[in-house]
């Protein structure tokens, strides 16, 4: 399994998250968004709808249903409702049920000194089960760039 972490020091969730997505579809793979909440579930929701003014991202939430039909599935539950091969986290809890997602990307904003300590957590115990690792952090603009690489064996 592929684990890689985001780590927000420029943009927010809500600016960063739609840029990745684009990336993820582009592959011809599916997502699976968890929130923390109902309420950021629909944050997010919005923000796909409207966050650039010439496209927008193909998802769903409960709300609208039709889980398998759609590319990204917005939850505040670990499911896979639509066959995603992409799990993204946009909070530090450790969660064990990761079945079926071939990847993990964690979002975290690294302004939060809370946030920082708990990607540390995880960070080891993701590299205790020798799953393959990556980092990324946001330059000045933004822009993500690889900090680190650490391949399981």
């Amino acid at each position: 399994m592929q684990v890689s972490f985001y780590h927000l020091t420029r943009l927010s969730l809500e600016k960063s998250l739609p840029k990745l997505l684009e990336k993820v579809l582009a592959q011809g793979l599916r997502a699976v968004v968890v929130t923390e909440t109902e309420g950021q579930t629909q944050v997010l929701n919005d923000v796909f709808w409207t966050y650039h003014p010439t496209s927008f991202l193909p998802h769903g939430t409960d709300k609208e249903g039709r889980a398998s039909d759609q590319p990204i599935w917005i939850t505040p539950k670990i499911e896979n409702p639509n066959g995603a091969q992409i799990l993204v986290l946009t909070t530090l809890q450790e969660r064990e049920n990761f079945e079926g997602f071939s990847r993990i990307l964690y979002m975290f904003d690294g302004n939060q000194k809370e946030d920082l300590e708990k990607a540390r957590v995880l960070w080891r115990a993701h590299k205790g089960k020798n799953h393959g690792l990556t980092y990324w952090q946001q330059d000045k603009e933004g822009k993500w760039v690889s900090q680190e690489q650490v391949q399981g064996s």
